[in-house]
C-alpha cells in the first residue's frame, strides 16, 4: 500500500538480492533490506527490521525464514504483517494459505498489495538436551518416522513419478518405526496413558504433494488438530499410506473431497493446549525442521498471532 514501509528478510542461501530487486512490484514504499545468518534464521532481522518502524516485514526463504519471522511478530506483538515469499522445498504455511509458488513475482506482488488475515501460531516448550527451548509453529509439530517419510520425499523423484515417490522411502520408515508409550494430557486434563510412533499436532494440515494429514485443521479457529499413529509392520503401514497418499492425495485432487486419515492406526483429537511425555527421547520436528530430541514438551495456541498477507 501508498506509503507503506516494508522490510524484506531475506535467505542469502535461497536466492540473491538482485533477483528478489527485480521482482518488486511498482512501489512507492520505503524498503529496508535484512540479511539471515545460518546461525540465525531471521529472528534478528525481524527485530532489526521493526526497529525501523516497518509495516510490513517480507519473509523471502524456505519454511524455516517464514516461522522464524513470524515467531519474532508473534512474541514481540508487534503490528506489522507477514508477507511471504517461498523459496524453500515444503513452503508449508505459502501453501496452506494460497500464497503463489515458484512465481517470484506474483508472491512479491501479494506481499507488497494483498489483505492481510490475522492466522494463529503454535508454541512448544521442550528440554532439549538440558536447554530449555521454546519455538513458535505455523503448520506442524511432532516425532515420528512417517513425518519424515512424507514431508522429506524428495521432490524431483515426486515431480516425475506423483504420488509413488512416497514408496521410495517406505522401507526406512518401516525399518525405523518404534511405538512408545506417551502420556497426554489435553487442555489441562489429567494425563491419560496412550502408545504410538508417531504425534502430529497441526495449525495447518496440507504438505507437499497435496497430501492433506489434517483436513480439519485450520489455522484461525483457535486450535490444534492432533493425529497418533500407532503403526506396526508392513501391513500396517501400507494401510496408513494408502490413507494419506491416496484418500487425502491422489483422490483429494480428483474430487475436490477431503477425508481424515481412516487407517485403523490413526487417532485425532483438537486441543488449545497439549503436554506429552515419551518413555524415551525422540526427534521432535517443527515446520519440517528438526528442534532436538526430548522426552517431554508442552504445546499451546496463539489465537491470531500474525497477520498475513
Amino acid at each position: 500500500m501508498a506509503g507503506d514501509r516494508i522490510a524484506i528478510v531475506w535467505n542469502p542461501s535461497k536466492t540473491v538480492r538482485e533477483d528478489l530487486r527485480k521482482a518488486l512490484p511498482a512501489t512507492d514504499a520505503a524498503l529496508t533490506w535484512h540479511e539471515t545468518s545460518p546461525d540465525d534464521p531471521g529472528r534478528g532481522a525481524t527485530d532489526e527490521a521493526l526497529r525501523t518502524g516497518a509495516d510490513v516485514v517480507v519473509a523471502a526463504g524456505g519454511d524455516g525464514t517464514v516461522r522464524a519471522v513470524a515467531e519474532r511478530l508473534a512474541a514481540t506483538g508487534a503490528r506489522a504483517e507477514l508477507g511471504i515469499v517461498p523459496m524453500g522445498t515444503g513452503n508449508l504455511l505459502a501453501r496452506n494459505l494460497g500464497v503463489p509458488l515458484n512465481n517470484l513475482g506474483k508472491a512479491m506482488e501479494r506481499a507488497f498489495e494483498g489483505r492481510a488475515a490475522a492466522i494463529d501460531l503454535g508454541w512448544v516448550e521442550a528440554d532439549v538436551d538440558g536447554e530449555a527451548v521454546r519455538s513458535a509453529f505455523a503448520v506442524l509439530l511432532g516425532f515420528g518416522i512417517d513425518a519424515h517419510m512424507i514431508a522429506e520425499t524428495d521432490d524431483d523423484l515426486k515431480s516425475r513419478v506423483g504420488w509413488l515417490a512416497y514408496v521410495e522411502s517406505l522401507g526406512r520408515a518401516v525399518n525405523a518405526t518404534e511405538v512408545v508409550d506417551i502420556d497426554l494430557a489435553v487442555d489441562g486434563g489429567a494425563p491419560e496413558r496412550t502408545s504410538g510412533h508417531t504425534l502430529l499436532v497441526g495449525n495447518c494440515g496440507t504438505l507437499q504433494g497435496g497430501i492433506r494429514l489434517l483436513p480439519d485443521a485450520d489455522p484461525t479457529d483457535g486450535e490444534l488438530d492432533l493425529l497418533l499413529l500407532s503403526a506396526e509392520g508392513v501391513g500396517q503401514w501400507i494401510d496408513t499410506l494408502r490413507s494419506f497418499v491416496w484418500d487425502n492425495g491422489v483422490r483429494r485432487l480428483i474430487t475436490g473431497q477431503d477425508r481424515a486419515a481412516s487407517a485403523d492406526t490413526a487417532e485425532h483429537g483438537r486441543a488449545r493446549t497439549l503436554s506429552v511425555e515419551l518413555s524415551r527421547p525422540l526427534m521432535l520436528e517443527v515446520d519440517g525442521d528438526d528442534l532436538g530430541e526430548t522426552a517431554s514438551f508442552a504445546v499451546s495456541v496463539q489465537e491470531r498471532a500474525v497477520r498475513v498477507r
